[in-house]
């Protein structure tokens, strides 16, 4: 039984191709860090409480959009191809000292990068943090090699807790290559999973809208109608035309702990499971009403191994049996495996503590559980997020 859907991104340098799959396996949930948990703004003054022309909202924040190029030298320097291979893609000005979001795969294994304004002005920019988990990364403009030129002001970021479904919205960047392009569309929906595959973990509350995001946008804006960033696009589904972006208030909670650390720790609970359906309720003879996470695999020695909960067995005719059934985290009802990865997104960090409470054997237990540090690299062969 097909559990809930989710995005796969595979990209290269020069394409994003996506696909819409279905969860038959078990999700795997690690958590972004709580370091900054109280979301602020990027102290960067707005005034306009009103929504905007189009033709206003594109001149209000053309200028501080930028595309960033990452140039890296061939992987087999002996190989039959010998040329650097380059990659674009796009970002926006956060700050009056020069730093600039941009998304992490854009900006991926390399340590300068050109940014572009759209006047033509060129400057190099260093990666001062990146972080593959929510796929956000900051650049920073380095003045030595600056022009005289003055950086643009800064973006105004905004709350993206404040969306609604119908909301009117505009994506501004470089697609293929194309210089300041925008287009519009809706908040189609909020509260996604986007699951980048060669990680294995998933960026919760993403925004879905059906403005085009092209190769090329990713790592620029998506604004609300007083030109306000309330996104960061980050992939589009081909075909389909559904766009998919990290919303604002993980830009505000990550992107200033990459300004000042590098990087970004993220706290890790250690199994996979599933949105308990009627199905799977059936399977395991539990009430048809009964609401929850079902956990399928528990990775050795990770805080839930520690704690003792129970992952689902195999039985010799191949079924799966008797994981335990997350039904709240903290006192916080559980109904499917987005509120989790969002709760612990939220509200936790490393070395944090959390009391889950599982349905096993007809019964509410609870469990105290010490979260660690999400793992770089996937250590199972299921999807993890």
């Amino acid at each position: 039984m097909f559990q809930m859907s989710k995005v796969i991104i595979n990209r290269n340098s020069s394409t994003i191709v996506l696909m819409l799959i279905f969860l038959a396996s078990g999700t795997f949930f690690g958590v972004a860090n709580a370091q900054n948990l109280n979301v602020t703004s990027n102290n960067n003054n707005n005034n306009n409480n009103k929504d905007l022309s189009l033709n206003d909202l594109f001149e209000l924040v053309e200028n501080s959009i930028v595309q960033v190029t990452k140039t890296m030298p061939p992987a087999n320097p002996f190989g039959p191809d010998k040329e650097n291979t380059t990659s674009l893609g796009s970002g926006f000005i956060y700050n009056n000292k020069g730093y600039i979001v941009t998304n992490n795969h854009v900006v991926e294994n390399a340590k300068v990068v050109d940014v572009t304004l759209i006047n033509g002005d060129r400057y190099t920019a260093n990666v001062t943090g990146t972080d593959a988990f929510s796929d956000l990364a900051v650049i920073k403009i380095n003045e030595n090699t600056t022009t005289t030129t003055t950086i643009p002001k800064p973006l105004v970021v905004g709350n993206s807790s404040e969306l609604r479904v119908g909301d009117q919205v505009v994506a501004v960047g470089n697609p293929f290559g194309l210089e300041s392009s925008m287009t519009t569309g809706i908040v189609s929906q909020i509260g996604r999973l986007l699951s980048i595959d060669e990680r294995g973990f998933s960026i919760p509350n993403a925004i879905q809208t059906d403005a085009l995001i092209n190769p090329g946008n990713s790592g620029g804006p998506l604004l609300n109608m007083k030109g306000e960033v309330i996104g960061v696009n980050t992939a589009g589904i081909f075909p389909g035309g559904i766009g998919l972006a990290v919303p604002s208030n993980t830009v505000l909670r990550i992107i200033p702990v990459l300004m000042e650390e590098k990087n970004y720790t993220h706290p890790w609970l250690g199994v996979t499971g599933n949105t308990l359906t009627a199905d799977i309720a059936k399977r395991e003879k539990v009430d048809r009403t009964q609401k929850g996470v079902i956990i399928d695999t528990i990775v050795r020695s990770s805080p839930a191994d520690l704690a003792g909960l129970n992952g689902s067995n195999i039985n010799q005719y191949g079924e799966k049996r008797g994981g335990d059934i997350i039904t709240a985290l903290d006192g916080k009802p559980i109904i499917k495996m987005e509120d989790l990865i969002s709760y612990l997104e939220l509200n936790k960090a490393v070395n944090d503590n959390a009391t889950l409470s599982v349905y096993r054997d007809g019964e509410i237990i609870d469990k105290e559980i010490t979260l660690k540090s999400r793992p770089e690299a996937p250590i199972t062969n299921q999807t993890q997020n």
